[in-house]
Formats: C-alpha cells, sequence, structure tokens
C-alpha cells in the first residue's frame, strides 16, 4: 500500500480523498492556487505546495506543476479527484513515465471513453445500444445544419471532450443550431482544448441512468447498481439518487451488464460511471442508450456509498496499488435509499445567475462528513452527511465551479430520504451570496418528484417562468405567523430592558399585526399560548434576539426557520421560499395604509449585465435596430456561455462596453432609446 498520495484537486473533493486516505493511514499532499491558499482542504492535508496563480490554466491544469509536487515530497501515486486532470490520457503517462502512480483507471480507457465519437463507436461494437448521430468530423456551421436536418429535431451538439455541462446546445431548429454552434466549438476549446463537435439525436421525455463501475486489474469488474441523475439544469446535475425510482431489477441487470462488458472491451479497472439515456416514454426500461463513460469519480458518488456501504475512494486507492476486490457481484446489494442535492452559488430568484463572493455565513446542518470506517458512516449523521470544502467567512471565487457543498440524505425510502433533505435544507445556513438551497428544497416537494415521474426536462417544464419559492400552504404560513410575533415581543422585551426607560413594570407589546407577503394576520400572545386570528397554535420555541435560525415544534414536527432581521420585521426563509414578513404593534399597524409606497425606476431600457464575468461577444453596435429575443452580448461566468438577449424591440443609443471587458454585476452593456 502507498505511504503517501497526492491529491491533484481541490475543494470539497480533495477533503474528500484526504479523509479516506487519512483514516487508511496514508500520508496526504495538497496542491493549491492563490486562490485557495486558506482553504479547508490546504489545512487538512499533511503537507501543501503551492502551484501557481488562480487560472486553473496556470495551476490545477498543468501536470508538470503535479509532478514537480510529488518528487518535491515523495508522493508515490496520484488521486486526480474529478474534472481538472482526471480525465486526461497525457497527464496519466507523464506520471507513469516518473514511476508515480495513478489512482484511476488505465490510459488506453481513458483515452478510448474519453472521446465522445470514438467511445460511441466502441460501445456499438461490445453489443451496447447507442443514440442515432453523426460521430465523424463536423467541418463548419452549414455542415452541422446540414447533420440536423438529416438526423431530425431536435439534435443535441456536444464538444466531444466536453463533460460537467459544459459545451452542450439543444437544438429544435436550423436557427438553434446556426446560433449554437460556434458557441459549443468555443467552450470545448476555452475548457477542454479541443473545439471537436458531435451531433445526436435527442431523446424525448428522457432520463439520465448511470450505472456504476469498479473493477480491479486481475479482470474483476462490477456494477455498483444505479444512480437517477434526471433534474438537471442546463445539463448540469442538481439531484441524484440511488437507486432510480424508475428501474426495476431486471433493467438494472440489463443496463450493468451491458456496461460491464463496455469495460471489459477496454481493459477499464478503478472506479467509473457508464451514463445512459433511457427513454421515460419506454416503460420496459428496454430503450436505454450509452451516452459517455466518465474515467474517474463521479460528484455523486456519495449516494452510491450510502446504499452499498462501499467506499469508492478507498477502492480506487486499493485497486491502483494492485489489490483484489474483495466483493463479487453477488455482495452488491442495494439498503435502503439516499439523495444527493448540489448546494451551488447562483440565484434561483434571478435567473440561476452564478453568484460570487464571500461567505458571510456558512453553518451546515451537521458538521462536515468525516470517514470513521463504519459501513453506516457513510451516510453521515442520522442519516444526514455534508461533503464540503468552503468555511465560514471563505470565498466563492469566480476562476471554479460553483458548487458550494453537497448535501446528502439516507432513509429506508425514497420518502423518508427526501423529508430529510428538506429539514436539513431548512437548517442550512448560508449568507453573503446567491445560492439554490430554496430551489432544491422545492424539488424535494413536488409532487411529480414524489412520484418519481422524471425526465431530464423537469426543470424547464415545472419551473417555464423561472422560480419564485415553493408554495407555502397555510398551516406553513400560520406559524410563521406565530413565530414572528413571539421573536417581535422578545425583541420588545429586550428594548425595554436594555433602554431603561420604559420602566420595568410596562410588560412588552403581546399583540401584533404580522403580515406576510401581503396577507395580514392577528397575533395574540398569552402566557402559555399563541393565537393567530382568533385560533390557538400548538406551539414550542426558544428565541434570542439575534438568534438567525429558530426551530420550533408545532402539532409534533419541526419547523426550522432562518430568519434576517429588517427594519420592520424578518426576512424568513423556510421549506423553499422566503417571506418578507412585516410585524407591527396592533396601535401602530392602522397608520401603515399611511406610508408612501417608494417606486423603483424603469431600467427596461438597458441591458444590464446580471453576474461578474467576462463579455466574449457584443452582437451588436449603436444605431443597430433590435427585435425582442435577439441575441445583443454573450457573457462569460462560472466557465458557461450566457447570452443575453432583448427584452423588446428598439434602437441601440450607446455602447459602454466592449469584446473583452470584465464587468461587475448589474454594469450598463448598453442602453436603447
Amino acid at each position: 500500500m502507498f505511504k503517501k498520495i497526492l491529491i491533484a484537486n481541490r475543494g470539497e473533493i480533495a477533503c474528500r480523498v484526504i479523509k479516506t486516505a487519512r483514516r487508511m493511514g496514508i500520508a496526504t499532499v495538497a496542491v493549491y492556487s492563490d486562490a485557495d491558499a486558506r482553504a479547508p482542504f490546504v489545512q487538512m492535508a499533511d503537507e501543501a505546495v503551492h502551484i501557481g496563480p488562480s487560472p486553473a490554466s496556470e495551476s490545477y491544469l498543468i501536470a508538470d506543476k503535479i509532478i514537480a509536487a510529488c518528487k518535491a515530497t515523495g508522493a508515490e501515486a496520484v488521486h486526480p479527484g474529478y474534472g481538472f486532470l482526471s480525465e486526461r490520457t497525457s497527464f496519466a503517462e507523464a506520471l507513469a513515465k516518473e514511476n508515480i502512480a495513478f489512482i484511476g483507471p488505465p490510459v488506453n480507457a481513458i483515452a478510448a471513453m474519453g472521446d465522445k465519437i470514438e467511445s460511441k463507436k466502441l460501445a456499438k461494437e461490445a453489443g451496447v445500444n447507442v443514440v442515432p448521430g453523426f460521430v465523424g468530423e463536423i467541418r463548419d456551421t452549414e455542415h452541422a445544419v446540414e447533420i440536423s436536418n438529416e438526423i431530425g429535431y431536435p439534435v443535441m451538439m456536444k464538444a466531444s471532450a466536453g463533460g460537467g455541462g459544459k459545451g452542450m446546445r439543444l437544438a429544435y431548429d436550423e436557427k438553434d443550431v446556426r446560433e449554437g454552434f460556434e458557441s459549443v466549438k468555443r467552450e470545448g476549446l476555452n475548457s477542454f482544448g479541443d473545439d471537436r463537435v458531435f451531433i445526436e439525436k435527442f431523446i424525448l421525455n428522457p432520463r439520465h441512468i448511470e450505472i456504476q463501475i469498479l473493477g480491479d486489474q486481475h479482470g474483476n469488474i462490477l456494477y455498483l447498481n444505479e444512480r437517477e441523475c434526471s433534474i438537471q439544469r442546463r445539463h448540469q446535475k442538481v439531484v441524484e439518487e440511488a437507486p432510480s425510482p424508475f428501474v426495476t431489477e431486471k433493467m438494472r441487470k440489463a443496463m450493468g451488464e451491458q456496461c460491464v462488458a463496455l469495460s471489459k472491451a477496454v481493459g477499464y479497472y478503478s472506479a467509473g460511471t457508464v451514463e445512459l439515456i433511457v427513454s421515460g416514454a419506454d416503460p420496459t426500461g428496454e430503450s436505454f442508450y450509452f451516452l459517455e463513460m466518465n474515467t474517474r469519480l463521479q460528484v455523486e458518488h456519495p449516494v452510491t456509498e450510502a446504499i452499498t456501504g462501499i467506499d469508492l475512494v478507498e477502492q480506487m486507492i486499493r485497486v491502483a496499488a494492485g489489490e483484489k476486490l474483495e466483493m463479487t457481484q453477488d455482495d452488491i446489494k442495494i439498503d435502503g435509499w439516499a439523495i444527493e442535492n448540489r448546494v451551488y452559488a447562483e440565484d434561483p430568484y434571478r435567473g440561476f445567475l452564478p453568484s460570487t463572493g464571500r461567505l458571510t455565513r456558512y453553518k451546515p446542518p451537521v458538521a462536515g462528513w468525516t470517514d470513521d470506517g463504519e459501513e453506516n458512516g457513510r451516510r453521515g449523521v442520522d442519516g444526514v452527511r455534508v461533503d464540503d470544502g468552503v468555511y465560514d467567512g471563505g470565498e466563492v471565487s469566480i476562476f471554479y465551479d460553483p458548487m458550494i457543498a453537497k448535501l446528502i440524505t439516507w432513509g429506508e425510502t425514497r420518502d423518508e430520504a427526501a423529508d430529510l433533505q428538506v429539514a436539513a435544507l431548512d437548517r442550512f445556513e448560508l449568507e453573503g451570496l446567491g445560492h439554490n438551497i430554496d430551489f432544491v428544497s422545492a424539488i424535494m416537494q413536488h409532487p411529480r418528484f414524489r412520484s418519481g415521474e422524471l425526465t431530464t426536462g423537469f426543470i424547464a417544464e415545472e419551473y417555464p417562468e423561472g422560480f419564485h419559492g415553493a408554495p407555502t400552504d397555510e398551516a406553513v404560513t400560520r406559524a410563521l405567523a406565530a413565530i414572528a410575533g413571539f421573536m417581535a415581543s422578545a425583541e420588545a422585551d429586550r428594548a425595554r430592558r436594555t433602554d431603561g426607560q420604559l420602566g420595568d413594570r410596562l410588560d412588552p407589546p403581546a399583540k401584533w399585526q404580522v403580515s406576510i407577503d401581503g396577507t395580514s394576520h392577528k397575533v395574540k400572545l398569552g402566557h402559555k399560548h399563541i393565537k393567530v386570528d382568533g385560533d390557538k397554535i400548538d406551539i414550542a420555541l426558544e428565541y434570542t434576539p439575534g438568534d438567525r435560525l429558530v426551530v420550533a415544534e408545532i402539532d409534533g414536527s419541526e419547523l426550522a426557520v432562518k430568519a434576517l432581521k429588517t427594519r420592520t420585521g424578518w426576512r424568513m426563509t423556510t421549506r423553499g421560499a422566503i417571506h418578507n414578513v412585516r410585524v407591527l404593534p396592533w396601535h401602530v399597524a392602522p397608520l401603515a395604509s399611511h406610508m408612501i409606497e417608494k417606486i423603483p425606476p424603469d431600467l427596461s431600457k438597458f441591458l444590464i449585465c446580471p453576474m461578474p464575468g467576462l463579455l466574449v461577444a457584443l452582437h451588436v453596435g449603436e444605431g443597430d435596430k433590435v427585435e425582442a429575443g435577439q441575441p445583443l452580448a454573450t457573457v462569460e461566468a462560472m466557465k458557461m456561455e450566457n447570452i443575453l438577449r432583448a427584452e423588446k424591440s428598439g434602437v441601440v443609443k450607446t455602447v459602454n462596453a466592449a469584446q473583452g471587458d470584465s464587468l461587475a454585476v448589474d454594469a450598463v452593456i448598453l442602453e436603447m432609446e
């Protein structure tokens, strides 16, 4: 077994690998860029080596710097995590030349599966179902249009070396192909150094199912069941679960055996994932097709660990050291259900725009996951596990992926795991930047999610007008009114004790008008009860002025509410929605109607940059006429290109930015007449 390994990655996956290596008695080396100098994974590792400036292209993506760090520290092996150099053959080959072990699959397997075009040919030869498409070289946009017309719309354009949702565009017609083809090429070149694109038929009502593969260097290959990853946004996974509510035992066996056959065809070993696209319109499950193979550990690997009890990182290390797998296919079981939500730095209330900045408050529902070696330990604390690589006061940088943490829950049933997600998300305190906690909570509560009727179009279909918060039922609204009234009395009590001007004998107000999202409720506090609109509520809670999280027990169930003080009340967040709550004493409330409402200015004539980013293309100039929906500018943020379109017809009056400019959030790009 290795004595020391280097982790050629950052963030939560670096922390994840370090924890398991530590349990195995293996020393660890971290490498870090300028932006990550104070990151938790750097502090956690036994040694740390600085490898360059913040951009990944000048640090984490330079193989020579990783190898130099191995030599300087005596690391015998490298775990690449996911992303960066994890699927780059040249890196694995360079390590081999220096007699440094690569904790991953053989070079030939990475090469064969890393090229989406070649991998489809190999899959077909191995007897795996493949999606109809064009796998040759596409000359230009006109050729792409010609191919798309032959295949039949809708089609998916993908960068051959792409991954993680980057370098992908869905085209429903010729116009979409003409608009998106060059953008896909650019994203492929910028993110992966390869601008080749392939086009394939887009399967309607598709489900994204993936099979976890694990093999050793002695010819043993197993499939560790499936994961359902259908809930995606812009082809980036948001929710993953294991097992899938769609897959039957018969389907699981058929998919698993085909994926094992493909793995054997390329001499695969280590952990890997074969991604399949399955037609949700076919209840037999026989309409499944090979999508791609990821020759690395997946972000969503914890859900597989939770239901199988197998530590995938440990197995990768053991396989790289030449050990045989100790389990057989018959040993692979399914115990319970696990769900993972990715907590991203993006604002769902503003069209999921990327959000960067400092985490002024970061307090997960349970402490970060620790690897105690116990099988059930992979399920976290009471079924709740957080994998993260950030800290309170740390910064989410523009240079890397926007994922902040992964929240994993395990339960005996799917509903139990989803209920745990909702409760844990309510307790997840995160401030300083936009995040998607409310959004994933809303998904967990959504009737369609609970039914298991999922497709990759779930988010687009269920939130066509964007996200504005999860629906709130009357019971939760009344509970919030009671909590707000109780908090207001506690605040008033502290004020009279601190100020001393009201006299000690004057009790704090106990009658409040609580307005929640524009609807008013009368709240009255008694000695042993709270009444809302005249009805008693059975509620128990504690609150000290200044608390950010209030946990109440109502009718035997728990409700956790995050509360941020405002001038006239609180901004309360629970169950996937934000509520602006105004609290006034009964005798003051009638006067509120006399307050003049402030009307926001009209900004519709400005094209405003919605996120910090780089202006990679400006599609219009001064004096140009534009139509509603026409692309005006393209801004790159978090390695993704975002097309900004005209909201209405008009003429461009002035242009305030130039291609190549770095733009701040809310910067004015151009003004319309």
